[in-house]
């Protein structure tokens, strides 16, 4: 893989190379591996965090400098220095290490390298924009890899995704996951698919835990995640040998707080409240938009609609999360894509508001909820009726009996897509675009795992890459703007309803 390298330990003189290029030694001892090189979000805007695998045991580093001053892959003498944590692997030997970066400037590009001594990774680079304002980012959904069966295949949409994205939007600032990066959490094959585009190392990688990452420690070896409770609570079995925790960030004044989703039995949905609960009370007033990120999706458009702990967190989240001020809840798990009507207290705010209105007024206490379709194209979800005869509370629209109530768009086109976040400081703007067609690469269809592909069921021709599935702009109330939410156990705001004042239809069925 273009991240892995075998570099001699110990080694003088070391000529390092920028990108994927060799990296050679003067002399050479033990080799020391380093691989699975993944830039991580940090804690706030300033801070990113870096974590990799190592075959040895060592003291490690990262080494950072501004971008114009690192030359022909040589880092100035007083470049800084950040020190690794180093740590065992579980499974599959070696060792793990992550460092936060800390103290970075707005608006510079910084080019790292991780390892010691003579033993260095090869150079990537990553950029800061400005500490406050308007900034957007990007949500994926269920790479998956190895869900087809071809891992490969698999690894080459995912990174064709992350390149039209990210071609198409090269300011975005996060890259957030909707959790299943993998499909078997433990096989390190398929993290090395998943991890082999450079994107990884340029962008902050804001890690969730599906229900495939969470069956063993890899994902948590992968990943170091900021302000993370691991309490037992946040685990669905034992943390010895499975992954776990919720945790939070602050970033250009979004709270974004990460569930585990897979811990929900014996009262874990309360401990899961509790927490984004404690982290609102104490951090909330700091923010102007709370975002949830979690990976099963209570509104799902598909096969997941009326699984059981879908049925239990649709009743234990929804006004939990209208109280706590929550403005977005992103969500996978369903390989397909829907996006809510808004939604307080569990019920449809306003019973006006139209099926694929582009404009949405929040209200108090309004939540939208977006289902994010696979990002790689390794495995897709058909869409589902609804089936009040499972859930009687998940039941048809009454305005598109087609969509299960609480969705204003449901759509599966068999093609591969990711999300756009645009925040601005009156509005929050989320559009799913396409970044692949029916053609290669797109595991599901080569495959034969699907049987049509392109909108309408097949029966309307592939949509060109980059155009839109769907888009809303979701008006603030600007009640609680500034920062902040009712204070845990207070009355919500007054009532306001949202209103739809732009309505299109798109991609419904």
């Amino acid at each position: 893989m273009k991240f892995l390298r075998t570099i001699a330990a110990g080694a003088l003189g070391v000529a390092v190379a920028f990108g994927t290029g060799p990296v050679t030694a003067a002399a050479a001892d033990t080799p020391v591996t380093l691989s699975g090189i993944v830039l991580g979000v940090g804690a706030n805007e300033s801070q990113r965090v870096l974590s990799w695998y190592s075959s040895a045991n060592a003291t490690e580093v990262v080494q950072v400098a501004p971008t114009d001053r690192v030359k022909h892959g040589q880092f100035p003498k007083n470049a800084q220095t950040f020190p690794a944590t180093v740590t065992a692997n579980s499974v599959n030997g070696g060792f793990n290490a992550h460092a936060t970066l800390d103290g970075l400037r707005q608006h510079t590009a910084y080019s790292y390298r991780v390892g010691s001594g003579g033993s260095w990774s090869p150079v990537y680079t990553f950029k800061t924009q400005d500490f406050r304002g308007d900034f957007d980012f990007l949500f994926f959904g269920d790479p998956q890899i190895g869900s087809s069966g071809n891992a490969a295949k698999d690894g080459a949409g995912w990174a064709d995704t992350l390149n039209v994205a990210l071609g198409a939007n090269p300011n975005a600032e996060l890259l957030v996951s909707g959790g299943d990066q993998v499909e078997s959490a433990n096989t390190e094959t398929q993290w090395d698919a998943f991890l082999a585009p450079d994107k990884l190392r340029q962008y902050p990688w804001a890690a969730t835990i599906g229900n495939h990452d969470v069956g063993g420690k890899a994902y948590e070896q992968h990943f170091w995640t900021p302000n993370t409770d691991r309490s037992s609570a946040f685990y669905n079995g034992d943390p010895n040998v499975r992954s776990g925790g919720d945790y939070w960030y602050m970033y250009k004044g979004v709270l974004f707080i990460d569930l585990n989703s897979n811990a929900y039995a014996t009262g874990a949905d309360e401990a899961h409240i509790g927490y984004v609960t404690d982290v609102v009370k104490k951090e909330g007033r700091k923010a102007k938009y709370t975002v949830l990120v979690y990976h099963h999706s209570i509104y799902s458009p598909a096969d997941h609609a009326n699984d059981a702990d879908n049925q239990k967190r649709r009743q234990d989240f929804p006004t939990a999360f209208s109280n706590l001020g929550v403005d977005l809840v992103l969500q996978g798990h369903d390989h397909s894509y829907s996006r809510s009507y808004v939604i307080k207290n569990g019920k449809k705010a306003n019973p006006a508001e139209q099926p694929g209105a582009t404009q949405v007024s929040q209200g108090p206490g309004g939540v939208i909820y977006v289902t994010a379709n696979s990002a790689s194209g390794s495995k897709y979800y058909d869409l589902t009726d609804p089936d009040p005869t499972k859930d009687p509370n998940y039941g048809p629209d009454p305005l598109n009996p087609d969509n299960h109530w609480a969705n204003s768009v449901e759509n599966q086109e068999h093609v591969r897509t990711y999300v756009k976040v645009g925040v601005r400081d009156d509005k929050l703007v989320v559009q799913n675009l396409r970044s692949g067609t029916c053609a290669a690469p797109n595991a599901a269809v080569e495959l034969g795992k699907v049987s049509w592909c392109g909108p309408d069921s097949g029966a309307t021709p592939a949509q060109p890459v980059g155009s839109t599935v769907d888009k809303v702009v979701i008006h603030s109330y600007r009640g609680h703007g500034g920062g902040g939410s009712p204070e845990p156990g207070k009355p919500c705001w007054l009532e306001q309803p949202a209103t739809g004042p732009g309505r299109t239809i798109t991609a419904l069925n």
